[in-house]
Order: C-alpha cells, then sequence, then structure tokens
C-alpha cells in the first residue's frame, strides 16, 4: 500500500460516514509542516466543536448547510456567527463557506431535522490570527480548463487574487466529467529545479481529497473510482527529494498526499464524475499557486488551442447544476 494514499477508513460501511470524523489528517500525521484536512459528518440537530489551534481553516460545505460560531480564544477577540448555505452535494451546486483564524474554537451545528450534513475544514500552520470572514457562492469564479478529454471545471473559492483573506492556505475545488483527465499535463511544485534550470517559483505541499459520485452522478459512493499519478523525475533526487512512482486507485473519501513530485493525470472512470478538493501551502513568505509541467508532457497545452473545451463543463454554478450544453 502507498503511504501516500491514505483510503478511507470507514470504506467497509456501504451506507456511508456515520456522524463524526471522516477524514482526520494533522501535518504529523502527512509527515510534513502545513497543511491538513478534517472532514466531519454532522447528524441532524448535531453540534460540534473543533478547534483551530495554530491553523487557519476554511469551513467548505460539501453536502447540507451549517451555523458556524467562531470564538477567538486569545484576549480580546469576540465570538461571531455565520451561516452557510451550502449545498445538496459537491456534484449540484458551488458553495458559500467561511474563513476562520487560528487560535479559534468552533461550534458547528446543523440546522437541518431530516438530513446528514458534511463539511471540510482543509487547514494550514500561519502565525497571524486572523479574523472570520465570509465568502458568497456567488462571489466564486468557476473556470473552465483545459479541452477535450481533459476538460474539466475548477472552482476557485480559496485561491490567491481571489480570496486574499489568509496568510498560507490555499484551496480549489476540480469537478472532472466521467472519463476525462484533471491535473493534467502533470505538474510540481517543490525545490527542485525546472526545465530551464530555475527552482520552480513556489513550494507547496498538496492534498487530494476524493469524491465519487455514483449512478445517479449526484451522490457519493464507494461504487465509482478513478485514478491518481505522483511521481519524481531526475532532478528530484539532485535537489535530496526521494524518488515517488505511485499510481493508485481513488474512491469516495480517499486522501492522496503529495509532498513533491509531478502530480497528474487525475482520471475518472467511464461514468462516474470525480471532484477532488485541493489543500495547498509551504513555506514561501506569499500565498501562491504557480507550478512547473513536466517537460515531457508540457506541449500537449498547446493542442488545446484547436480543440473544444467538452460541453458537460461547467457542471455547477452558485445557482445548481448547469444545464449541459451542445456543440
Amino acid at each position: 500500500m502507498s503511504a501516500l494514499h491514505r483510503p478511507y477508513a470507514g470504506a467497509a460501511m456501504p451506507e456511508g460516514p456515520g456522524e463524526g470524523a471522516v477524514v482526520e489528517l494533522t501535518p504529523q500525521d502527512a509527515g510534513w509542516e502545513w497543511t491538513g484536512l478534517t472532514v466531519l459528518s454532522l447528524a441532524p440537530g448535531a453540534r460540534r466543536t473543533v478547534s483551530t489551534g495554530p491553523s487557519e481553516v476554511f469551513v467548505l460545505p460539501l453536502a447540507g448547510g451549517l451555523e458556524v460560531e467562531a470564538r477567538g480564544t486569545a484576549a480580546g477577540r469576540t465570538t461571531q456567527e455565520l451561516t452557510l448555505a451550502g449545498r445538496d452535494s459537491v456534484f449540484t451546486a458551488v458553495t458559500d463557506f467561511a474563513y476562520v483564524g487560528r487560535d479559534s474554537e468552533l461550534v458547528l451545528t446543523n440546522p437541518s431535522s431530516e438530513r446528514v450534513a458534511e463539511v471540510a475544514l482543509p487547514s494550514s500552520r500561519c502565525t497571524r490570527a486572523l479574523p472570520p470572514a465570509y465568502g458568497p457562492a456567488a462571489d466564486v469564479p468557476v473556470e473552465v480548463r483545459g479541452a477535450g478529454n481533459a476538460t474539466r471545471q475548477v472552482t476557485n473559492f480559496g485561491v490567491p487574487g481571489v480570496w486574499d483573506h489568509a496568510e498560507k492556505l490555499v484551496c480549489c475545488e476540480l469537478l472532472t466529467p466521467p472519463g476525462n483527465w484533471s491535473s493534467y499535463p502533470p505538474h510540481k511544485h517543490d525545490r527542485s529545479a525546472a526545465p530551464e534550470g530555475q527552482e520552480c517559483p513556489v513550494v507547496n505541499e498538496e492534498i487530494y481529497y476524493y469524491r465519487i459520485a455514483g449512478e445517479d452522478q449526484v451522490t457519493p459512493d464507494r461504487t465509482g473510482f478513478g485514478y491518481h499519478r505522483t511521481y519524481t523525475g531526475p532532478e528530484h533526487p539532485e535537489a535530496g527529494l526521494a524518488p515517488l512512482d505511485e499510481l493508485v486507485e481513488v474512491r469516495d473519501h480517499d486522501v492522496v498526499l503529495v509532498p513533491h513530485g509531478y502530480h497528474g493525470p487525475c482520471i475518472a472512470a467511464p461514468g462516474y464524475p470525480m471532484y477532488y478538493l485541493n489543500v495547498m501551502a509551504g513555506p514561501g513568505q506569499e500565498r501562491a499557486l504557480a507550478f512547473c509541467d513536466d517537460p515531457a508532457h508540457g506541449w500537449v497545452r498547446a493542442t488545446w488551442d484547436d480543440l473544444a473545451p467538452d460541453p458537460r463543463c461547467p457542471l455547477t454554478s452558485a445557482h445548481g447544476p448547469v444545464p449541459r450544453r451542445t456543440r
């Protein structure tokens, strides 16, 4: 088994996760310095208290809505209350979200009396305690990237230039239609040399958190699957980075860690839409999303100029699913 692939611990439960933690990943668990991820499932009416500790977090509804109470634990910091409308599924809509700074206590409440809520708390260690803030779904840019069977949707809710109320944490969501490839061409953001002999402009640790929809194209389950590739080039050992050569099958709720190296493609099996949440942070003084393509495959980008995007993208918006276009 790959040390970078963290399969869902509750995979034996066909009915899906019960109440509690679906994913609990700290920087210590990952074996690095910055990024972490918690995913919680809250029963109807349930409340859960979470400490952010030395990390800033996004509060990102995956299913259902949330009442969020953010309490600053340092002297003089006040309590703020936020309501997140959320969404039915990551495959149905872009969601609103919240940011909460380090040294805070979060009280999360599922206001529904009928349905389970799921929420992701991507995080990064940081030094400054910023105040809570609300991100409306209507303000989240949705980008269609790539062309042909490399077309995918990128939901840029927490990236530099869109959301600048963060010190380290960078996040976005990817939706890949069934049968398509994303995170392609393979790319890296580490300290190894780039093809032209220069170091990459940014170093980031990265987490991929996967959701895979079932036959109805909306409801996540572990029947569907996809694939994730991570590997190193000859320049990585020269930079003191361990060799990697990973191709893993991913299913709903699985996590893949990318400490360094080229990553991609991420491939959605025919019939099964793929979602993943990207969580990134690193030692740089400024948040950045820069990357370097694998020089063996970077030429592929130029072919997209003459290739139409997949008309299934974008799949979602702040208003819900996007009606399918025709060519």
